[in-house]
């Protein structure tokens, strides 16, 4: 394949794509949704053998987990799409509006981002709820799934890309990727392609930032912790932590590394034990956790590990600072918790972990974008340039300055004829 012919045409669609009002993208995402319902059986069967495949070859329990697509992932899923279409425009919103001089008018508007490359992991609902923010926020996509997931993945595109274009779209308004070359070719594609946004393993991410020039937006792992502190409330913080860890454990957001302050420690952790043994979560603890309760031994490698298993590392502390100083070190400034009654500490916490979510008392699973009220996500991004957390709409548009005039010429201000006067409207 002639990846720089193929992104190039791409490209020229993005350019019609972002014209497009917010009445065709909108309509386009109803068609999406009625498409995906008509056609939820030939999903359910390619990701039935999807499945069957991933079984035989004896793939981890949390990327089957990730893999498997059924009637109430479709359901929540259409649900996020039609909660994107309730939501305002995105694009060619004017953000700031300012008269430099008489007649002479800048104001600074959104626009689309323009051709954006996603890589994600074995979820098929990604793919729909990456579309979806696409085509509401004005973008091209090129979409490139795991391929544990390829036939579900395959069926799932092609309804999308029929009721996209049927419903106007350019006909390059989405592209699906298929193999390991097909992103080292897309890689090299820098004049075509404005973003790459991957969901992966750390050494994956650093792969594709080593490989391009291309800007990448992400995050590679998600080490996420709740610091129980001192004056927490044990029957508050024990369903949190449970949901953190056992609600879905195969995601980003759940939580990985427990921090309990050590005057809390012998109340809570007998409790904690009790509620997550139900739930078959092995405990791998420091050497004083292990006094308190008969757990594994917690390495430091643990503490820097991405289990998305049924698996917790618990370690105590002695202070807030100290909580703080081992989250900024260990973690992936993804989403931390702390669990306090106290509101200085918790404001202390939040302000001192660098961490794209800071949560009080409650829950890290919460760190997403139909969660959040966005309609979806593309991702989270841990990085602090341009998007910050679950990428949204807001996170796929940028902005253009767009400047009015009437004949000014800028010799009349540098030769002292005119002078600005700068007026915000």
């Amino acid at each position: 394949m002639d990846y720089n012919d193929f992104t190039k045409m791409i490209k020229e669609d993005s350019f019609k794509m972002a014209s497009l009002p917010g009445s065709v993208r909108d309509n386009a995402l109803l068609e999406i949704i009625g498409a995906l319902r008509q056609n939820s059986a030939a999903i359910f069967s390619a990701n039935a053998d999807d499945l069957s495949t991933a079984e035989a070859g004896n793939l981890p329990e949390p990327i089957k987990s990730r893999l498997k697509f059924d009637e109430h992932k479709m359901d929540e899923t259409l649900g996020g799409i039609a909660d994107l279409v309730k939501l305002p425009d995105p694009l060619f919103q004017k953000v700031f509006e300012r008269e430099l001089d008489a007649g002479l008018t800048l104001s600074r508007v959104t626009c689309p981002i323009g051709v954006v490359g996603v890589i994600f992991e074995s979820r098929p609902d990604a793919l729909i709820q990456i579309s979806s923010l696409c085509v509401k926020s004005g973008n091209c996509c090129i979409l490139k799934g795991g391929s544990e997931a390829a036939a579900t993945n395959r069926v799932l595109f092609d309804t999308i890309k029929n009721a996209g274009v049927k419903a106007g779209l350019p006909e390059n308004f989405a592209a699906l990727a298929g193999s390991r070359a097909d992103v080292d070719g897309l890689l090299k594609c820098h004049e075509s392609i404005d973003l790459i946004i991957p969901r992966g393993s750390n050494s994956f991410v650093q792969y594709i930032m080593e490989k391009s020039k291309i800007p990448v937006m992400g995050h590679a792992d998600g080490i996420c912790h709740i610091y129980v502190d001192k004056d927490a409330d044990i029957m508050k913080a024990i369903p949190v932590i449970e949901d953190a860890k056992t609600q879905y454990v195969a995601v980003c957001n759940a939580v990985e590394t427990l921090l309990v302050h050590r005057e809390i420690a012998g109340c809570l952790l007998p409790a904690l034990k009790e509620r997550l043994d139900e739930k078959k979560v092995v405990l791998k603890g420091c050497p004083d956790t292990r006094e308190i309760i008969d757990c594994g031994d917690a390495t430091d490698e643990d503490f820097r590990t991405e289990y998305l298993d049924y698996i917790l590392s618990v370690k105590l502390v002695d202070s807030l600072a100290e909580a703080v100083s081992h989250i900024n070190a260990y973690g992936s400034h993804h989403t931390d918790c702390i669990i306090t009654e106290n509101e200085k500490t918790a404001g202390e916490f939040m302000e001192s972990v660098d961490s794209a979510g800071v949560y009080q008392n409650c829950s890290t699973r919460f760190a997403d974008g139909f969660r959040y009220g966005f309609g979806a996500e593309v991702g989270v991004s841990t990085g602090k340039l341009h998007a910050r957390g679950p990428v949204g709409l807001e996170g796929l548009v940028s902005y253009k300055y767009k400047l009015h005039g009437d004949g000014h010429i800028v010799a009349d201000y540098s030769e002292g004829r005119k002078s600005f006067h700068f007026k915000d409207k």
